[in-house]
């Protein structure tokens, strides 16, 4: 996305590669200040308790009334486990122990990076302003067909396989908005 004006001095800018740099920036014409623009940072946790998984169906669009695990934009001022612990909040009333960090996708088309926690469930849960609805979901239900995102059918497949192991980070790179929708095949091999 290009900006077209400057956020310092409001003139024009203009699409080049600053000195220094190999790739062409938002730069102003008047005040020289490059506009970065980076990837946007999306937190979440796949909450479980018992063994049934924490999802809720969406309430706002993109992708209104499809599931997903609870997850957002991180916002300044908070770390990666402390933006997944609030997103849940929000999301699904609920607070849980962050634990390990085990998935990341990388939304390229979007310029987003979508990074996954375990979760434990310490208590009660509900519908948030951003949720239709709120369940747990022994992994044979879980909505595979009607999840939201790929981003969160990866991370929650990734979770079932790990079955409680630490198998490291698992990462996932999505480069075009075609492969954005949730793959409906549930578990590999089923």
């Amino acid at each position: 996305m290009h900006i077209k004006f400057c956020s310092s001095c409001g003139a024009r800018v203009a699409l080049k590669a600053p000195d220094g740099d190999t790739r062409e920036r938002s730069v102003c014409i008047e005040c020289g200040v490059v506009h970065y623009q980076n990837p946007k940072i999306v937190v979440g946790c796949v909450p479980e308790r018992d063994g049934k998984i924490l999802l809720c169906k969406r309430a706002i669009e993109p992708r209104y009334g499809f599931w997903t695990a609870p997850a957002g934009f991180m916002e300044l001022g908070e770390d990666i486990a402390e933006g997944a612990a609030r997103e849940t909040l929000e999301e699904a009333c609920a607070e849980v122990r962050i634990g390990r960090l085990f998935a990341s996708v990388d939304v390229i088309y979007a310029g987003q990076l979508h990074l996954f926690f375990t979760a434990r469930l310490l208590g009660d849960y509900a519908p948030g302003d951003e949720s239709l609805e709120v369940r747990l979901f022994d992994v044979p239900e879980i909505p595979w067909d009607e999840m939201a995102f790929s981003s969160n059918s990866f991370a929650l497949k990734k979770f079932i396989e790990d079955a409680g192991r630490d198998n490291g980070v698992h990462r996932r790179v999505i480069s075009d908005k075609r492969s954005t929708r949730a793959a409906g095949s549930g578990l590999p091999g089923k």
